[in-house]
């Protein structure tokens, strides 16, 4: 936890020395809470994290997540938590923030209610924004980081394998979803990375569709895009099948995706500029019959969210780095049809990129 603290402050101003990161009531947790103090279980609403640019972390929480918090915090003698009732946490605060100097936030993270209660407690203090340098420091993973994820796309990518079985005509969108979850939670998860997408026939070439009550026919396309949960790290993958008689339109659509995902593998090794990766998929897709179909950014970062923070179209250039861990998710839609999405989860090494997840790529008829 020392050295996560120490990275994301060699991104602030040295001037900076107390970074405050706080928690409201979930879904409004801070990730980056759970990035300086690396803690597997707990929820941690109201919770505060007090940063210091040596690398000690102060951690604020209430009892109902003081076990967690001290058993975290003996594998780290630079962390101290400090169990307080959510009424008794303002006088703590405003210690551990004394002092001459600038105080960073998580501007992009932080709740307004928080700001007020924070500016009043320190009606001195002068505030900077530390959303980059934080975003920054969890872009690239360590060995611990990136084997959690490995470990989450593993469960996903076995659930993945078997999802050819779990097709039958009738089976529901929600029926497959949760089909989907379970199984990876009896793999280890600790629960799904997000709400789990089905999508059958037309309802597949809506990339952020919500399954509900549809039944499968035979003659449909399936998009199944899910991921687990494993000690709060996400994975995030999607494949796409064919239930029935084949449709030429949709095979050559699922073959050119996977040329699209090909190129874009291609291009990833450190330092190339992240627009690069886009671009060579968008460059296959639009050299075909399906030019202009791919609707979206070819991937985003992925950790404690599955959004992580950070995503790559043909307008970012910020360069590649090894440890960095991002989906590769080229897709085509066709609206009233159908659609063909493949995702993978990557880490960048020396050498180029390595798979996370396993699951095979190729186009997929099941019998109906």
């Amino acid at each position: 936890m020392k050295e996560r603290v120490r990275k994301v402050f060699a991104g602030l101003d040295p001037s900076v020395d107390r970074l405050v990161v706080a928690n409201s009531v979930e879904p409004h947790l801070d990730q980056s809470f759970f990035y300086l103090f690396d803690v597997p279980s707990g929820l941690f609403e109201g919770s505060v994290a007090v940063a210091h640019r040596d690398g000690s972390l102060d951690v604020l929480t209430t009892p109902l997540e003081a076990q967690s918090a001290e058993e975290a915090a003996k594998r780290d003698r630079a962390v101290k938590v400090h169990t307080v009732d959510r009424d008794s946490a303002d006088p703590v605060i405003a210690q551990l923030l004394e002092g001459p100097g600038p105080v960073a936030l998580n501007f992009t993270e932080l709740t307004h209610a928080w700001y007020l209660r924070l500016d009043k407690l320190l009606p001195k203090a002068s505030w900077v924004d530390a959303s980059v340098a934080l975003r920054k420091a969890r872009a690239t993973k360590d060995a611990d980081e990136i084997a959690r994820l490995r470990r989450a796309a593993e469960i996903g990518s076995k659930v993945g394998v078997e999802i050819p079985s779990m097709l039958r005509a009738g089976i529901t969108e929600l029926e497959l979803a949760s089909e989907i979850e379970y199984r990876m939670n009896r793999l280890g998860a600790s629960g799904r990375s997000f709400g789990t997408i089905v999508g059958f026939g037309p309802h597949g070439a809506e990339p952020h569709y919500q399954p509900d009550g549809t039944p499968l026919r035979p003659g449909q396309s399936i998009v199944c895009d899910y991921g687990a949960f494993y000690r709060r790290y996400a994975s995030d993958i999607t494949r796409s099948f064919r239930f029935g008689p084949r449709d030429a339109e949709l095979k050559e659509a699922h073959e050119t995706v996977e040329r699209a995902q090909r190129a874009a593998l291609d291009a990833i090794r450190p330092g190339v500029p992240a627009r690069d990766v886009h671009l060579a998929a968008a460059a296959v897709i639009d050299g075909s019959k399906f030019k202009g179909r791919l609707i979206h950014g070819v991937g985003h970062s992925i950790g404690l969210a599955v959004h992580d923070g950070w995503y790559y179209g043909p307008k970012i250039d910020d360069p590649l780095e090894e440890g960095m861990v991002f989906t590769v998710e080229p897709g085509i839609y066709l609206p009233g049809k159908g659609g063909v999405r493949i995702e993978d989860d990557v880490v960048v090494t020396k050498a180029g990129f390595e798979f996370l997840s396993t699951t095979p790529r190729g186009y997929l008829e099941v019998a109906s």
